[in-house]
């Protein structure tokens, strides 16, 4: 394990950009990077496993030749380098023969996760004036009802099953091509990706990824994730999504290290088989997910007890039952992650650099990143002082994000980025998560991260999941509520409602308990799992517009 000093005091951005791609700033092309120069004989890519359990392996050397055919498709269709390719595709082979091949062709790849309506993907077909989408039988009816829908691009089923005349046809298109097309160079600030932000508070915006990030994953696979060539390696993230983009397909591909695909949705039973068919030593996920394991209790600790090394956490902060849960049960250290859509992971427990671990703490700054806390007038914060988490831009060489399209906006306050996240130095040097600037609740003059009492109100056996917000409070400001989802052991009712706002209590302080609690069966999520807080603080306002009116 390498120092985490060390590798802070020591790190030179082109050594680091060297290091970890063959390309330059001036000549760079991603299906290169995580593709072809890779394609030795017999080196596995992808091992690919279907919801009915049948399962298929690829190689580098398979995907290299259908990257470079479908880019010839892409190109007799006109598509040019900057263009955009959009994929509506679930976790199969063909999604990585899509991506691939629109970076060979030096087009931008965008995401369009098979969850989202077709409104959702009128809004970023619309937005990033793509010029394909390509999509498969179960999802090609949603692009009936997209205005301006362009030219679309179908893997279809047996006996052409979901193709909609005047479709293409994907292998019927991929497999008449020829498989040599080289590869179009770009520069390093030119994008790959097209992503867009969750939206959860207004429209999506649109976010240009540009080539020179690959270096930053394939770091953050390296120190962070700390995958190694022996270990066998599954992120559970949906690449409709930037984690499992960034990190189950560009990052470990870009170290010419297989991934895992499941094109299956989240249960206990195939996640355990899973791990156990390809002896996943190595593990990435969300909270979300790592919740329902613990939920199923031994059905799930028992199949894989003693099976994992490393285990990271992404996408929600980590609660302190959840790392007891996974050291106890499982043996195994699960490390949690942060990081944006906007730039990667950048503050992170790393399982491969040796530091300290603080029990909730987010962790420490990735080498090539400075990670600071301001106030509201952007000045940095001592430890113990809350304020916004932000990225010193003068000496944060590693971090790609210019702004939104391209476009700097008003996130940027002179040399810094701000996340929009409310965090706090630790003595350390390492920073605790307290939630993102619009969850934070202010209750008779204190401010509460709902990150906390979540932690405590998760310790309590009967609780599997929670979400707490600020409920509007003539008194108070804000007075603190929690939905809780119970065990299905467990039975609502008032006396239990007590017990969680005493245990609370008696772990924090008196003012950071719940002072309502509300049973729910479930949480509004975003499709990638996030806990949508505004839905519940807006039902909150609407029904005591509703008591009032």
């Amino acid at each position: 394990m390498r120092d985490y000093a060390e590798a802070i005091a020591g790190f030179n951005y082109q050594d680091a950009f060297a290091e970890r791609v063959s390309g330059t700033l001036d000549a760079i092309n991603a299906c290169v990077e995580c593709c072809s120069r890779h394609a030795l004989p017999g080196r596995i890519a992808l091992f690919w496993e279907s919801r009915d359990g049948s399962s298929e392996s690829w190689t580098f050397t398979q995907l290299d030749q259908l990257s470079a055919r479908f880019a010839n498709f892409l190109q007799e269709q006109g598509v040019q380098p900057g263009d955009r390719v959009a994929g509506l595709l679930p976790r199969t082979p063909e999604l990585l023969v899509t991506i691939l091949g629109t970076w060979r062709a030096g087009a931008v790849y965008q995401p369009l996760f098979t969850a989202f309506g077709p409104k959702a993907i009128e809004h970023r077909v619309q937005s990033s004036g793509a010029r394909l989408v390509v999509t498969d039988g179960a999802n090609r009816a949603k692009l009936d009802e997209v205005e301006g829908c362009p030219a679309v691009v179908t893997v279809a089923g047996a006996k052409g099953r979901g193709l909609v005349r005047g479709d293409f046809s994907f292998w019927a298109e991929v497999e008449r091509r020829p498989a040599d097309f080289a590869p179009v160079m770009r520069r390093g600030d030119d994008p790959f990706l097209m992503m867009f932000t969750s939206g959860t508070t207004g429209p999506a915006k649109p976010l240009l990824v540009p080539l020179k990030a690959i270096a930053a994953f394939a770091g953050y696979m390296r120190d962070a994730v700390d995958l190694r060539p022996e270990d066998a390696f599954w992120n559970l993230a949906d690449p409709g999504w930037a984690y499992g983009l960034y990190y189950a397909v560009t990052g470990p591909l870009a170290l010419g290290h297989p991934t895992t695909f499941y094109d299956g949705p989240f249960s206990i039973e195939s996640t355990c088989r899973v791990i156990n068919k390809y002896g996943i030593t190595n593990l990435a996920g969300s909270p979300t997910a790592y919740r329902l394991l613990i939920a199923a209790g031994e059905a799930a600790a028992g199949p894989l007890r003693g099976k994992l090394r490393a285990v990271s956490s992404a996408g929600e902060p980590l609660n302190p039952e959840v790392i007891r849960w996974f050291a106890n049960e499982l043996g195994t250290t699960i490390h949690d992650h942060y990081g944006q859509t906007e730039l990667g992971m950048v503050l992170c427990n790393h399982h491969a650099l040796g530091h300290p671990v603080r029990m909730g703490a987010a962790g420490f700054a990735s080498p090539g990143h400075r990670v600071v806390v301001v106030d509201d007038e952007a000045r940095e914060q001592a430890p113990g002082q809350p304020g916004t988490l932000a990225i010193d831009m003068t000496q944060s060489p590693m971090c790609w994000f210019a702004g939104y399209h391209g476009t700097r906006t008003g996130a940027f306050v002179g040399d810094y980025y701000l996340t929009g996240d409310t965090a706090e130095l630790n003595d350390d040097g390492s920073i605790s998560f307290i939630g993102r600037a619009d969850d934070v609740i202010t209750t008779s003059g204190y401010r509460v991260g709902p990150f906390d009492v979540e932690s405590a109100l998760i310790e309590h056996p009967a609780v599997v999941e929670t979400a707490v917000i600020g409920k509007p409070d003539p008194e108070r400001t804000e007075l603190i509520k929690a939905f809780v989802v119970l065990d299905p052991a467990q039975r609502a009712s008032p006396e239990l409602a007590e017990e969680l706002r005493l245990h609370v209590r008696n772990r924090l302080a008196a003012h950071a308990y719940p002072r309502e609690i509300e049973f729910v069966a479930e949480l509004p999520k975003t499709p990638s799992g996030k806990v949508q807080r505004f839905i519940l603080r807006n039902q909150e306002v609407a029904r005591q517009r509703d008591a009032q009116g």
